[in-house]
């Protein structure tokens, strides 16, 4: 059996009270998880390259998306002396370019 098999069936058991998974985590998750100062990730949600949902209580949510692209992000600032504004269009790029191979190999398998 797989794990992702199991949690479904631990879930529909009645009295365990599991919370759901959530693809999304909250403004302090983030900065623990990513180690990044909260004016950075403001500066990153000005600049739009993260975008993070709002709750109705006005919080953001953010993808765990945005956790592995900050953690790039960091690692190039850190890595090559750049700024914020710089690594992030490096990622970006690089999540394009990888994009694009997949759809090689789509258009190759479909030849």
């Amino acid at each position: 059996m797989t794990t992702k098999r199991l949690e479904q069936i631990m879930m529909r058991l009645p009295g365990l009270n599991l919370p759901e998974r959530s693809e999304y985590v909250a403004w302090a998750q983030l900065v623990e998880l990513t180690s990044i100062e909260p004016a950075q990730v403001a500066e990153l949600v000005d600049l739009g390259w993260i975008t993070p949902a709002r709750t109705g209580a006005s919080e953001y949510l953010f993808r765990l998306r945005d956790v592995y692209r900050i953690h790039k992000l960091m690692r190039l600032v850190k890595d090559l002396d750049i700024s914020f504004g710089g690594g992030s269009i490096i990622v970006d790029l690089l999540e394009r370019i990888e994009e694009l191979e997949k759809e090689i190999v789509e258009l190759r398998r479909l030849v």
